[in-house]
């Protein structure tokens, strides 16, 4: 299994960033506000655990999706046995 996570920049809205979460990760409001300010706040966070090629089309997808918006938006895949639980 495989994490998507998001990286902070200093220039896509948090609204955007609340907005994909909800609509490609399937997140509730709450969640994907709690999500956005911990990336704000850490730098990175994790938005969903998926098998590689789920995570890999909600990446593609979003940042296409970035891309039409003019957001730098930076997502990553990265195996969830890769260490770093301070994302979560």
């Amino acid at each position: 299994m495989y994490r998507v996570v998001f990286h902070n920049d200093d220039y896509t809205t948090r609204d955007f960033v609340v907005m994909v979460l909800m609509r490609y990760f399937h997140k509730s409001h709450a969640e994907a506000s709690s999500i956005m300010l911990h990336v704000h706040t850490r730098g990175r966070g994790i938005a969903g655990i998926y098998p590689y090629d789920v995570a890999a089309s909600k990446v593609a997808q979003v940042e296409r999706l970035a891309r039409q918006h003019e957001m730098p938006l930076r997502l990553t895949i990265e195996p969830e046995d890769g260490g770093r639980e301070e994302d979560e």
